[in-house]
């Protein structure tokens, strides 16, 4: 049995000469295990979150509610905020000109940087966001549309990178051996006709890939039960406020007239009575007309009720947060919460969407910029790294604290000194200013070892008065 055999996936006996002489076998025998048939997954137990169904509640969810609204939004703002940067294969000359290459292409776009962040983040609502890669050859600022750029090197860059919406999903086109996504399928509006883009053209971002899920999952779905719940008691609490205030309403036809009866004439009294009914409101238009012989009442209501809504609400609310890493926004709502604990909760939201942010580069590290690379350069080492930067900010007394116990000097490392200057939003320093700090700072910081050197007058040993002299401070 040769390798090429065990490319082509055949399986082997217990033992073959390729085995005796040390080489594993090639063939991938199992599978992920991934429900999905037909290009749709299955492994929502939950009919309504699956997909495309899925993608309506989610936003419904994102845009409805308060609490998951302001987290969505801090999560965003928060990793918009962030800078990204892309880091050399090696120090060779080659190496740093395909990074600052790369650099270059992802602020030449027709849509910004942060907003093409703020597209992909739909992924952390939605579970997984879909986007197309769309490349130019860079002409100039005068070229058409389609080839504009501020550089006029001729390579090929990316034009943009827009999202293909989760709204017009329509099916996954996945391997039936071992579960690759190969392409993504879209009906999108307003033609909805058809559209089938590969993964060599696409770009997927997901929550996280358990079996190679192409959908991800959801940073909403823990808090769909806590958010089903709210939200039908809070219809529930409207309905009652609203009959708090208008009473309970009561017709009763005249003596003689049957509403119940099974004539056609009984079926339409019935059906006028009930529309008297929902419509009573408490606005301007409030006002009943009836013919005679009908009567009209309005019965109180029982009073206070038995359950504190608000509370159970809040409730919710703090389960929705918490699943989110986020409840952080619910802090000082109840009057409670210290300064201490609000710290590690923000802590603990920054990893979290540190690690989102990573994942995001990941992508890039994996699929788009090799591509860019490979179309546009030859004799290069490796591929450069798309590097995202921290969410939360280190606070620079507890950095100085921590450099001054420990003795260290930060004019030792120049990429030190940039990393405590972009801290504090200082600019950059090239090597060359970088060599004039540390010769300033040793200039001012050598003490002469001879007091003569500042001052000549200076003596070192006492000075004998001369006669009449020994009175002269008196």
């Amino acid at each position: 049995m040769g390798l090429k055999d065990l490319f082509k996936g055949k399986t082997a006996p217990e033992e073959t000469p390729v085995e005796k002489q040390g080489v594993p076998s090639l063939a991938e025998l199992g599978g992920t295990g991934l429900r999905a048939w037909s290009g749709e997954v299955y492994e929502e137990f939950l009919n309504n979150l699956r997909y495309p169904q899925a993608a309506k509640v989610y936003q419904e969810m994102a845009d409805n509610d308060p609490v998951i609204g302001a987290v969505l939004y801090m999560s965003e703002q928060m990793i918009r905020n962030t800078s990204w940067s892309v880091e050399p294969a090696s120090d060779s000359p080659l190496d740093k000109e395909i990074a600052e290459f790369v650099e270059s292409c992802m602020d030449d776009m027709d849509m910004s940087w942060n907003d093409t962040i703020t597209e992909i983040l739909s992924y952390l609502e939605y579970g997984w966001s879909f986007h197309e890669i769309v490349y130019k050859r860079r002409k100039g600022i005068f070229a058409p549309k389609k080839s504009r750029s501020v550089h006029n090197d001729g390579k090929i860059g990316w034009r943009r990178l827009p999202i293909r919406s989760q709204h017009s999903f329509w099916k996954w086109i996945l391997d039936e051996k071992n579960g690759d996504i190969k392409g993504f399928v879209q009906k999108p509006a307003p033609t909805y006709r058809e559209v089938t883009i590969p993964m060599s053209k696409g770009l997927l971002f997901r929550t996280r890939v358990a079996r190679n899920n192409p959908e991800g999952k959801s940073l909403l779905r823990n808090a769909y039960r806590p958010w089903y719940f709210k939200k039908n008691i809070e219809e529930i609490e409207g309905i009652g406020i609203e009959r708090d205030l208008a009473g309970l309403p009561v017709i009763q036809p005249p003596e003689g007239i049957d509403v119940f009866g099974k004539d056609v004439k009984a079926k339409q009294y019935l059906a006028a009575a009930k529309d008297i009914v929902k419509a009573i409101r408490r606005d301007k238009n409030e006002g009943v007309v009836l013919p005679a012989g009908w009567k009209l009442t309005l019965m109180s209501t029982g009073g206070a009720r038995q359950f504190d809504t608000n509370g159970i609400i809040n409730r919710y609310d703090q389960r929705i947060a918490m699943t989110l890493l986020s409840d952080l926004v619910m802090m000082g709502a109840d009057k409670v919460g210290s300064f201490a604990l609000a710290d590690v909760k923000k802590s603990l939201l920054a990893s979290a969407l540190e690690a989102q942010a990573k994942n995001i580069a990941d992508v890039f590290n994996k699929h788009a910029i090799p591509q860019l690379v490979k179309i546009n350069f030859t004799g290069f080492t490796g591929f450069p790294k798309m590097v995202p930067g921290e969410i939360e900010t280190p606070d620079i007394r507890e950095i100085g604290l921590f450099f001054r116990n420990v003795g260290f000097d930060i004019k030792s490392d120049i990429k030190l000194y940039n990393y405590l200057l972009q801290i504090i939003g200082g600019p950059q320093v090239d090597e060359e200013a970088f060599d004039k700090i540390i010769s300033a700072g040793q200039t001012d910081n050598n003490t002469p070892a001879d007091p003569k050197e500042i001052d000549p007058n200076f003596q070192t040993e006492p000075v004998e008065p001369k006669p009449g002299e020994e009175n002269n401070n008196e």
